[in-house]
């Protein structure tokens, strides 16, 4: 635990004197109980029950002032709180091989039902947008809170060829920042940019910006679930180096074959291979995390386990408020039996 101001800290070292004043108080007491002609009155009016009920008062007054000294040195805590993330992109691989069956029903159907899953998980005020790709990247549904929408937009994928990753989180960028100038085109080898290109032509140059620490933009989020390597496109390391200088988390999530194999359907094959490697590499750039689900279950699993983190989140916080309420309560206790049991405040 820190302390916004630990100097108040010191007056704690009251507390002990005024524990030695209240025994000095009690002793005094007694010395004057002596002055009574007869001690069995003394002895009747205080029992033993009522020789431990007299100290209780008192020290849940004393508890009561620690707690209001420690709060005014403004304690700072580590918890638990609602995130304000208020928008989340699903960036959705719909290449060819996401028609295996080895997630049953296959690949893409079990990613579909467990994205309509997360979005019943996620409070109603968050927005969500949908980026499909495959060998390029297209968004599906831009950022909104209509959950039906975004239904329709997940159940009308189109399986294309090639996996295109990289652009899956530049054009994620593009939709979280309408207003940056991100752009695909922005990311061609300098060699090739000889001209101005046809898509940009009239659109005004990115904006300068000043990067900010990796995660730390806590307003938005990237999920990108993909079962491939990327064939095409932009370098997906790239891209996640422009989203930790924007501060955007990229939850990385791998589905199907690690090892690799060779899928087939009709009348064509092709060798797919999960590049786990590229998948961890984007989610440490960007201050995320990559998971892997092997199985239906396990996807439906890691999608939980992301609502979870993007609904709440670990802050450090003032908690000065806890404690002023924990001392009024134990002011209000002391003072309370006092009364029932003396007839008089402490």
């Amino acid at each position: 635990m820190n302390f916004l101001w630990p100097q108040f800290l010191w007056l704690l070292l009251a507390i002990p004197l005024l524990v030695l004043l209240y025994l000095w108080l009690i002793r005094r007491k007694k010395k004057l109980a002596l002055r009574f002609a007869s001690l069995s009155i003394v002895r009747e009016a205080m029992s033993a029950g009522q020789s431990v009920r007299r100290h209780i008062p008192p020290l849940l007054f004393l508890l009561a002032l620690t707690a209001m000294l420690i709060a005014a040195a403004r304690p700072m805590a580590v918890v638990v709180l609602p995130s304000n993330q208020q928008t989340i992109i699903l960036a959705m691989d719909v290449s060819g091989s996401m028609r295996a069956a080895d997630v049953q029903p296959n690949r893409l159907v079990a990613a579909q039902e467990a994205a309509k899953s997360f979005l019943k998980d996620l409070p109603r005020t968050v927005k969500v947008g949908i980026v499909a790709f495959a060998g390029s990247a297209q968004v599906a549904q831009l950022p909104t809170t209509n959950r039906d929408d975004l239904v329709t937009a997940i159940d009308s994928f189109q399986l294309q060829r090639a996996t295109a990753t990289g652009n899956a989180i530049v054009v994620s960028l593009a939709t979280l920042f309408p207003d940056a100038g991100i752009d695909i085109s922005d990311f061609a080898p300098k060699s090739r940019q000889t001209g101005v290109a046809i898509d940009r032509a009239g659109k005004p140059p990115p904006k300068e910006f000043t990067p900010v620490a990796p995660g730390s933009y806590t307003s938005a989020a990237i999920i990108m679930l993909t079962d491939g390597q990327r064939t095409t496109g932009v370098d997906p390391l790239d891209a996640a180096k422009v989203a930790a200088e924007r501060g955007v988390r990229v939850y990385t999530v791998g589905i199907g074959t690690v090892d690799g194999e060779t899928i087939g359907f009709e009348g064509w094959s092709m060798r797919v291979r999960l590049d786990e490697e590229t998948l961890k590499a984007i989610a440490n750039k960007t201050s995320a995390e990559y998971f892997y689900a092997g199985t239906a279950n396990d996807l439906k699993k890691v999608y939980n386990t992301l609502s979870s983190r993007l609904t709440v989140e670990k802050k450090e916080t003032e908690i000065s408020a806890l404690f002023a309420m924990g001392a009024a309560a134990l002011a209000l206790l002391s003072a309370g039996l006092s009364l029932l049991w003396f007839n008089r405040i402490l």
